[in-house]
């Protein structure tokens, strides 16, 4: 193993940059080719079917049988012309990947041993069905059940991919229960809109619809082919279960916004071409703290398409890369000592005037306006901070969250200190002085100032999980591998719930004869009160802050199965229930399926970690071992005993000293692989995943531990696996 190593250092510095060439023309020439926008479809519909395509789309109406046969038979022809033989609902199952069956358009034109044709049909455009028993459903479906249906999604458009034209679809069951990422999403963004435009008619009556928007921003590690395929940890579980740091890793701080590496900037260039045809904008790309860690963000688009577009970006990064000899690491900590990587999520909500809800205005309405948005916004991250915490918590995620790189384990929301002193003195304010009609009628706020205050709002706090950015708010939580469905899924119906509850609160106010604005006013006071534990504008890395959550009834919960639970708590569960989003036993099986992914991740890394250490690690410090016992022999045998001593001290030391770590190793792996079976025989779901987590993860460190130290002490030709300083500084 240790030649392979070598080689692979060989090789990744022998590596150039491909000449990547550009597609003909601008950008904006190409973009979108292998997509059926709207503009596309002009050459294959007819204006009658892209108007009711676009009526299914923005009002949720459901396409009938003749309309769907028509749009699959311009589908087939546009995706036909680009090379597509195949067709495939690609949809997004609970394990945070996408899935795809292949199917081809060929079938016979009059019976078996007849001619063939190709075929597409509204019906196989609408719906398939794969079998839902082979995907986790949380016991919604039994082994023996295996009917689920895939359902098209007109509101994503479908895309070429090789030779497949691929269709983006929800995935739910026989009974009608979801057992995908998308179902969901789609009703807490239907929730939202039915809830946020109610309100937004106390300002403007001629808002019809209220969209929720989503902008990520996706970090990554590059490294070389070579180094992964001699990297079993890497191969299993996408991060390094062993390795020391590096001597210089990111402590000087020159690597973020740095200079590109040629390589990787050829990959980048590469894959923003690639992701241009796929109506993927690419706006930014730039270092990011680690060594070998990188960013990329489109501009914002839609949630549920910008989610789609960031499962494809996913699928693309690992496919380009491979064209330039890197491997692509979206675990959210591959590397120890360096920062891990996360996928910020920029959440906001506008209208279809053209309204930005979470953007100060120009007038004292505009205004208000925006401060109802925003304080309702606090309140449902207030309500539901255990919850939101449970949607970006994972066996991956863990790694990152509480570590002084990223949000803590404890959700708060950032405001900037002006946004602080406003909502300070709205809470201290009474209504009269903040709430005022002239003569006219005309309404006179007390925070006008609000946009000039804002426009020089440029402190930022890099520790908040939930921040206001100016326009939209920073979810910081989401990790690198994670789909932003589950995120957003449960913010976007937190906050549609209590939109209802405060329109609820209002209209009741106005019935007992109360202005619009007093009755607006004094519901949003109450609000900034009760939520004023979620806003904190500190170190949220400090102990002190873990301890002050405590006192404000944060949650301060760290154990991932834990964390879990809050999706069936009491709150969770109504809210869902209010909103239509998902129902109890819906959640319940998601949980099931959340605590089951977990324990799995954990015992294959338990299980390629015991590998690594007793397979690799033991043979090779026994092996030098061995050369330092052959030494201190042979000095033993030409100096006299006193010089001999004297002589063979350091190698006796070493000896010592590896012998340690030798038996500390094999004697924890034992005690793992124990726990691990004990962990096994354990029958729920929730108390596997707990047992798992108290039990076996533990492990982990100690082992690593005495690995580590190790690495540091055996000759460094005969390490079998590539080092830290490899990994990361050869690209």
């Amino acid at each position: 193993m240790s030649t392979l190593r070598f080689k692979a250092v060989e090789e990744a510095f022998k590596k150039k940059a491909l000449d990547v060439q550009a597609p003909e023309g601008p950008m904006s020439g190409f973009y979108g080719k292998y997509v059926f926008t709207y503009s596309v479809m002009k050459k294959y519909l007819s204006k009658d079917t892209i108007s009711v395509i676009k009526d299914a789309v923005e009002k949720g109406q459901t396409l009938d049988r003749g309309i769907a046969d028509h749009v699959a038979a311009g589908m087939k022809m546009w995706a036909m012309e680009l090379g597509a033989t195949h067709y495939t609902h690609w949809f997004q199952p609970l394990t945070d990947g996408t899935a795809q069956k292949h199917d081809s358009f060929i079938d016979y034109v009059d019976g078996p041993g007849e001619s063939i044709t190709e075929e597409f049909s509204g019906k196989l455009l609408a719906q398939q069905e794969p079998d839902a028993s082979s995907f986790p459903s949380g016991g919604i479906r039994s082994t023996f059940e295996a009917r689920g249906y895939t359902a098209w999604d007109p509101s994503s458009p479908a895309f070429v991919m090789d030779d497949t034209l691929c269709i983006p679809t929800i995935f739910i069951s026989y009974t009608g229960e979801a057992l995908d990422l998308k179902a969901p999403l789609l009703k807490a963004v239907n929730a939202i809109n039915r809830a946020a435009t109610d309100v937004c008619h106390y300002f403007d009556p001629n808002v019809k619809k209220v969209s929720s928007y989503l902008g990520w921003e996706q970090e990554y590690f590059l490294v070389d082919e070579g180094f992964y395929a001699t990297r079993p940890d890497l191969l299993m579980t996408g991060r390094t279960l062993l390795g020391h740091e590096s001597a210089k890793n990111q402590q000087l701080e020159d690597h973020y916004f740095g200079s590109i590496p040629t390589r990787v900037t050829a990959y980048m260039k590469d894959l923003e071409f690639e992701a241009c045809k796929y109506g993927i904008p690419l706006k930014t790309r730039h270092n990011e703290v680690a060594p070998n860690q990188f960013e990329l963000a489109p501009i914002y688009n839609e949630t549920n398409l910008s989610i789609d577009q960031n499962q494809l970006i996913m699928l693309l990064m690992k496919k380009v890369a491979r064209r330039h000899g890197f491997r692509v690491l979206l675990h959210e900590k591959p590397f120890a000592g360096v920062n891990g990587s996360g996928k910020h999520c920029n959440w906001s909500i506008g209208t279809d005037t053209g309204v930005g809800l979470l953007t100060p205005g120009k007038t004292p309405e505009e205004n208000l306006r925006f401060i109802t948005f925003l304080v309702n916004t606090l309140m449902a991250v207030y309500k539901h901070n255990g919850l939101l915490k449970a949607s970006i918590s994972s066996a991956t995620n863990v790694h990152r969250l509480g570590a002084h790189e990223a949000p803590p384990a404890i959700i708060s929301a950032f405001l900037g200190t002006h946004m602080n002193d406003i909502l300070n003195k709205m809470e201290q304010s009474t209504t009269e002085k903040v709430i005022i009609l002239d003569k006219k009628k005309k309404l006179r706020l007390g925070i006008a100032h609000i946009p000039e205050v804002l426009l020089d709002n440029t402190d930022r706090n890099r520790t908040s999980p939930f921040a206001f950015t100016g326009n939209r708010f920073e979810f910081r939580a989401v990790g690198s591998s994670a789909n932003c469905s589950s995120a957003m899924t449960a913010l976007n119906a937190a906050v549609a719930a209590q939109l209802m509850e405060f329109k609820a609160l209002v209209d009741t106010k106005i019935a007992q004869g109360e202005t619009k604005e007093r009755a607006i006013f004094e519901v949003l006071k109450e609000y900034i009160r009760i939520s004023k534990p979620i806003r904190f504008e500190g170190n949220g890395y400090s102990e002190e802050w873990r301890q002050e959550a405590k006192k404000r009834g944060l949650n301060c919960e760290t154990s991932v199965p834990e964390i879990f639970r809050m999706y069936t708590s009491r709150e969770s569960v109504e809210m869902f229930a209010l909103t239509g989003v998902m129902s109890r036993k819906e959640l319940e099986a998601r949980n099931e399926v959340k605590w089951e992914i977990y324990t799995k991740k954990i015992q294959i890394e338990a299980r390629v970690l015991g590998d690594l250490a007793v397979n690799h690690v033991i043979p090779i410090a026994t092996r030098y071992q061995s050369l330092l016992l052959d030494n201190v022999y042979k000095i033993k045998a030409v100096y006299p005993p006193k010089r001999a001593k004297e002589l063979a001290s350091m190698d006796a030391a070493l000896i010592e000293e590896i012998a340690g770590h030798v038996s500390a190793i094999k004697r924890n792996v034992d005690a793992m692989i124990e726990a691990r079976k004990v962990a096994n025989k354990i029958t729920g779901e929730y108390a596997k995943a707990v047992a798992y987590h108290d039990k076996v993860w533990p492990y982990f460190d100690v082992i690593r531990y005495h690995a580590d130290k190790l690495e540091l002490i055996v000759d460094d030709e005969m390490w079998s696996l590539p080092k830290y300083r490899e990994l990361l500084f050869i690209r």
